[in-house]
């Protein structure tokens, strides 16, 4: 079973295809989709949209892991990153893959045990479920990748 998982944000989001494949888990690709700090509000999600749709239409995964927004301070970062998660649900949707939500908290409380785990306990934990151990998985990656195997773990798909 092949899941993506994404860490959505408008000025970097995080993407991670692991495969879930006889009780193993493998790393298939990862990075950050990083729209240029020039450009519009609407061209960052016209960016983000090709290339998760791209992404998806490439790897054809079983499903979609995707965080939820957390609830924050400051309301505008809210709305942008409402906006940015609409942008990868609709290209999911768009290609009939389901798509599965996951609060960050549950997300590191699956991985680390501790909710309010920082970034790099949770990179850590996912190098070492992915039996990698090598530190250039970028933190919004390591976040994509954690929402996907949280997906795996949910027993989901």
């Amino acid at each position: 079973m092949k899941i993506v998982g994404f860490d959505p944000g408008t000025l970097a989001t995080g993407y991670g295809v692991v495969v879930f494949d006889e009780g193993r888990l493998v790393l298939e690709a990862c990075g950050v989709f990083r729209p240029g700090a020039a450009l519009s509000f609407s061209a960052k999600l016209d960016m983000l949209s090709c290339r998760a749709s791209m992404l998806l239409d490439e790897c054809r995964p079983a499903a979609v892991a995707v965080e939820t927004i957390f609830a924050g301070k400051n309301v505008a970062s809210a709305l942008k990153l409402a906006h940015a998660r609409g942008v990868l649900l609709a290209a999911a949707a768009k290609l009939g893959i389901p798509v599965f939500e996951y609060e960050p908290r549950l997300v590191k409380k699956a991985l680390v045990g501790y909710g309010n785990a920082e970034k790099p306990q949770v990179r850590s934990m996912v190098l070492s479920l992915l039996a990698r151990q090598r530190s250039r998985v970028p933190l919004d990656a390591a976040d994509a990748l954690a929402v996907a195997i949280c997906h795996v773990h949910r027993g989901r798909g």
